[in-house]
């Protein structure tokens, strides 16, 4: 009797053993792709969004939120049919937002890299996010070769100096500073022509002193920004990217990049 049972025990053992394999074998079951339903059903989108990053976002003197990442919010929304809920968040928290289903989408700067693409999906690019050359309207300033002669404020160590490094002719007087601040008083004040920096600062820069007639004059080195879905929401993605091809065709996407960054979207990927 105990040999017996022992053989029961040992065979249903086998038999659980075996379940177990087949089941790590098959297939994960399908995720469910709510996220688009869900928004239309509900007529409501909540999107993440920066509020301390001018010009993509931040908050205005009505102390609503503004910027170029605020007006594509919008715009999906208006396409979409849907009210639009604003959802203020950090860099550090953008994608847990996302994940935790307290945001549908992330519209917040956001480049796509490797380690990113593991754990959320990416539409197609929505709009330009670089470091450019700047300087007053009257400054016929197209490209490197311009800068001859011409003195350029830019941030020592930044992407901008690393780039500017490589491609202007030796006559240009490029003057380093310690940090962003600094560079850009440089530039207020007058003590440089030129100012290499990134979009944000530039954009932030022009906002507060439209006198000084600055412009984007020509781009350094381009990362564009992109729009994050919650991973295997496919069917909203593909939506969003409709959208922004739509938009990109229509020039919308041109009219948000010059409103607040000074230059075209241009080719995104």
């Amino acid at each position: 009797m105990i040999h017996c049972l022992s053989r029961r025990r040992a065979l249903a053992a086998a038999a659980a053993l075996t379940f177990g394999a087949l089941a790590a074998l098959a297939p994960a079951p399908a995720y469910a792709q709510t996220a688009l339903d869900d928004v239309l059903a509900k007529k409501v989108i909540n999107i993440a969004i920066p509020t301390d990053f001018p010009p993509y976002g931040f908050v205005g003197t009505d102390l609503k939120p503004q910027g170029l990442d605020i007006d594509m919010a919008n715009y999906i929304g208006a396409k979409l049919g849907v009210k639009v809920e604003l959802v203020p968040v950090t860099s550090a928290n953008r994608i847990p937002y996302l994940q935790t289903k307290k945001a549908d989408l992330v519209i917040s700067t956001l480049g796509k890299n490797a380690e990113r693409e593991k754990v959320i999906d990416f539409t197609a690019a929505y709009s330009p996010f670089f470091q450019a050359v700047f300087a007053n309207k009257s400054l016929p300033i197209k490209g490197a070769g311009d800068l001859a002669g011409k003195t350029v404020g830019v941030t020592r160590g930044a992407i901008e100096d690393i780039e500017l490094t490589k491609i202007a002719p030796a006559s240009a007087d490029i003057k380093r500073f310690e940090d962003n601040n600094a560079t850009v008083a440089a530039f207020v004040s007058g003590q440089v022509q030129v100012l290499a920096t990134g979009a944000s600062v530039a954009g932030n820069m022009m906002g507060r002193n439209p006198n000084l007639g600055a412009e984007y004059k020509f781009v350094l080195k381009d990362s564009p920004n992109f729009i994050g879905v919650a991973k295997g929401e496919d069917k909203l993605r593909l939506r969003v990217n409709e959208i922004i091809a739509a938009a990109k065709a229509a020039g919308d996407l041109d009219k948000m990049a010059v409103k607040w960054l000074g230059r075209p979207a241009g080719e995104l990927p």
